[in-house]
């Protein structure tokens, strides 16, 4: 008898670890729903709702990017100066029209993608340390192509960032429209297949004949690439691009989304649902913390905590 109480222990334990694994980020997400109709006035408003949306929604779309290169058992560090150098390109070319001065974006954001993965795949390098030169990198030549703010008066940019399609604005319906992508990529496509293959275990996805190193360089190639229109969305936003201060700490964001929405960081698994989850977890904890006047060193504490349950709860998830 007391042998059969002994071993429900360990397994009522592994239960709820692997609930805490799979639904802990839905049912943070949840409480913080509760706590805020509780105690934060006015919070059940379509504006609050359309204002924490619209933040997010750039967190999102560089955690999306964020996931696919975790998924690969890498990480992106360079994501935020991305942001910094989209939003410097924008201010520069945008006399010449939205569409041009978004391609050049796009040019410069592959460009850094390409440098990351190509270091990663063909240099062999470990993702930290060649994100993290970009990252230094990046953020200096966005410095270097405009030193200082700069206010954009521009109608279709502007529409860009306030406008909307029946009360939903454009910045929520791209970065739904992206997870929507990249959750299909990853579970329908063959790339998305090797892509876990090789988070999974390099070495035998380069025995099996899979081309490892392309598919590396795509990884990085679009992380970037969402990294820029998170960049471009919140210039849009704001009306200004403002190279010193966009994008910083989004990396650190980015990361403990895709970590909290249950990705392991060993790769070989990415949860794209949990991702968008772990995103809209910060930002209602961030929005907590600032609608109660809390100052801005509580909410990186609470997001460090954060970070440290979910790793924690990540123990043993590893890998497929």
């Amino acid at each position: 008898m007391a042998e059969a109480a002994l071993r429900t222990v360990p397994l009522d334990k592994a239960r709820i670890l692997h609930w805490l694994q799979t639904y802990g980020v839905y049912a943070g997400v949840a409480l913080l729903l509760v706590v805020n109709v509780v105690i934060t006035p006015h919070f059940l408003s379509a504006e609050n709702f359309r204002t924490q949306a619209v933040q997010v929604a750039p967190v999102i779309i560089v955690a999306l990017g964020m996931a696919l290169v975790i998924g690969t058992e890498g990480v992106d560090l360079s994501v935020g100066a991305v942001m910094a150098l989209a939003a410097s390109v924008t201010a520069l070319y945008l006399g010449y029209g939205l569409l041009p001065a978004l391609l050049v974006v796009a040019l410069f954001a592959a460009g850094v993608g390409l440098a990351n993965g190509a270091l990663v795949a063909f240099v062999g390098v470990q993702p930290i340390v060649a994100t993290l030169a970009l990252m230094v990198g990046g953020r200096g030549v966005a410095l270097v192509l405009l030193p200082q703010l700069e206010d954009l008066r521009n109608p279709s940019l502007a529409s860009l960032g306030s406008g909307d399609v029946l009360g939903v604005p454009y910045l929520i319906l791209i970065a739904a429209g992206l997870a929507l992508l990249v959750a299909f990529v990853v579970r329908r496509t063959t790339f998305g297949r090797q892509l876990l293959a090789i988070g999974d275990s390099r070495p035998a996805a380069q025995l099996a004949g899979l081309p490892v190193r392309r598919v590396l360089i795509v990884v990085y190639v679009v992380c970037a690439l969402l990294a820029a229109v998170a960049g471009v969305l919140a210039t849009a936003r704001l009306q200004a691009s403002d190279p010193t201060s966009l994008g910083n700490l989004m990396e650190l964001s980015a990361i403990t989304a895709v970590v909290v929405g249950g990705t392991p960081l060993t790769g070989g698994r990415v949860n794209i649902a949990g991702t968008v989850a772990g995103a809209v977890l910060i930002q209602l904890l961030t929005a907590t913390l600032i609608k109660h006047d809390l100052p801005p060193s509580w909410t990186q504490i609470a997001q460090a905590i954060v970070i440290v349950c979910a790793v924690y709860a990540a123990r043993g998830r590893g890998k497929r």
